[in-house]
This record gives structure tokens, C-alpha cells and sequence, in this order.
């Protein structure tokens, strides 16, 4: 499903060349839950960039479902990504001149097919799924960090993407957010078999993981896999994941609508 075959990433500056990936192939199967763990400075981010084709390595290759990811313009590459992939930033990435709703649409607009209302009918939803419909017209100042973490998760979730990038989804998150986020990665990734990239220093969100991949100085140094479970996902045993949260605004989230401005692409 996704694949990585000799890769390599530099930056440069005037001073000096930094090698930040060095030589990465790894296959990740579809449905798999892939934690990527390592210390800071490893590499890990710019992995999870090019492979989402937010940036290019400098050679190598980046297969997705077959289509090397490499060989793409830019224009290409983000219908790709309005198609099939979702990308949680570590930072949220909202912008700040939308409200929530109109945030979690962003990928949407990318679609031609879809209508305004198609737009905001479909993030509306998504918004309920993660109990955030109440927060409908907020803009992200006006939102926790808990919160705008949720808003970054819908909007990953609201193309039906067939895989989830997500760099640090728990950091800088309290207890309780860190599970409700963690809940619904879960959700997705078990129960509608979403293929889930995880970058995080957190041991325990490691351990959910079917797989993980640990970098150093550029480098995936071991690939191990959690207890006994296999890559293949329709093999994996039956597992309890709780439900997403859903939010009871009704009201209020029939009035989002008439409420929302329309996106310019």
C-alpha cells in the first residue's frame, strides 16, 4: 500500500548539507497501524512529509497503491491527497480566518465535484462524529488546544481518506484529550481498516500500535512488530474500541449552514 525504496532527504543552508533521511525501504500493508518513534532531530516529520508528498526526497522511491509519488507535479499530487490521504500537523494547521467548520471543509473544496452544501453537509457530520458540531462557527483563537486538536482530526477524517498521517497527535494534550484523540485514530484505523502512520515520543501510543518503526540520525534502526499481530489486517482478531463521541448540539448544527462563509479555493 505504501512504500519507501532507498530514500533519501537533505537540507541545505550555507554552511553545510544535512542529511535528514538516509536510505529508508519499508512496506506498510493497507489497514496497518504504524507507530514511528525516535528522538527529536531523527527524522521522523520529514517521513512522514514526503511520504504524504508535502514535500520530495531527493532520490528514491514513494510508492502509494502503486503510484510513485516522486515522478508527480505538484498538481497531481494534490488530487492525491484531496483523494486518499489525511494529514494531522502537530501543530493543528488551521487557519485562522475560518471557523471550524469551514477548517474541516478545506480538503473538500479541492474536489470540483462537490457542491457548497455537499461541503458543509459532509464536515458537518464529521463535526458530530468528534463532538465538536456545538463549535460549528468558531474560530480557532476561540477554541482549547484539546479542541482545535479535534478540528484538525475531522479534517483528516472528512475526505474518507485511505490513509492517516499524524505527527504528534497527543503532544502537549492533558490525559483526557490524549484518550479522546487516541479513540478516534483507533476507531478509524480498526473499525473502517483507515491505514495509520503515528510519529509520537509516547510510549503508550506506541504500544497500540500493530508495528513500529524506530529512526535515529536519519535511519529506521529497528521494525518490530507489537506481541503476535500480523501485517495482514483482515487477520487481526476482533478488538474493543470505543465508539467516537458524539456531540448532541442538533440545533446548533442545523444552523451551521446558513452560518458558514464559503471557502475561496
Amino acid at each position: 500500500m505504501l512504500e519507501f525504496k532507498n530514500v533519501f532527504k537533505s537540507f541545505h543552508n550555507e554552511e553545510e548539507t544535512i542529511d535528514v533521511l538516509k536510505n529508508i525501504s519499508f512496506r506498510m500493508e493497507t489497514g496497518e497501524f504504524v507507530a514511528i518513534i525516535g528522538p527529536s532531530g531523527s527524522g521522523k516529520s520529514t517521513l512522514l512529509g514526503v511520504a504524504a508528498g508535502l514535500d520530495k526526497p531527493d532520490t528514491g522511491i514513494i510508492s502509494l497503491d502503486g503510484i510513485d509519488l516522486t515522478k508527480q507535479n505538484e498538481s497531481k499530487l494534490a488530487d492525491i491527497r484531496a483523494d486518499q490521504i489525511g494529514f494531522i500537523f502537530q501543530n493543528f494547521q488551521l487557519l485562522p480566518g475560518l471557523n471550524a467548520i469551514e477548517n474541516v471543509g478545506i480538503p473538500l473544496y479541492l474536489k470540483s465535484s462537490l457542491s457548497e452544501k455537499e461541503i458543509l453537509s459532509k464536515a458537518e457530520k464529521i463535526l458530530e462524529s468528534v463532538a465538536m458540531s456545538h463549535r460549528a462557527t468558531h474560530f480557532p483563537k476561540q477554541l482549547s488546544g484539546g479542541e482545535e486538536q479535534r478540528i484538525a482530526i475531522a479534517r483528516s477524517f472528512v475526505n474518507d481518506p485511505k490513509i492517516i498521517f499524524a505527527d504528534e497527535p497527543t503532544a502537549n494534550l492533558d490525559y483526557k484529550n490524549s484518550k479522546t484523540i487516541l479513540d478516534l485514530l483507533l476507531y478509524r484505523n480498526k473499525k473502517q481498516g483507515t491505514t495509520l502512520v503515528v510519529v509520537t515520543h509516547d510510549p503508550e501510543v506506541a504500544k497500540l500500535a500493530d508495528r513500529v518503526l524506530e529512526m535515529k540520525d536519519g535511519e529506521i534502526i529497528s521494525d518490530s512488530k507489537n506481541g503476535s499481530k500480523p501485517q495482514n489486517r483482515k487477520s487481526i482478531p476482533k478488538v474493543k474500541v470505543s465508539p467516537p463521541i458524539s456531540s448532541k448540539s442538533s440545533t446548533k448544527q442545523r444552523k451551521t449552514t446558513k452560518q458558514a462563509k464559503k471557502v475561496s479555493r
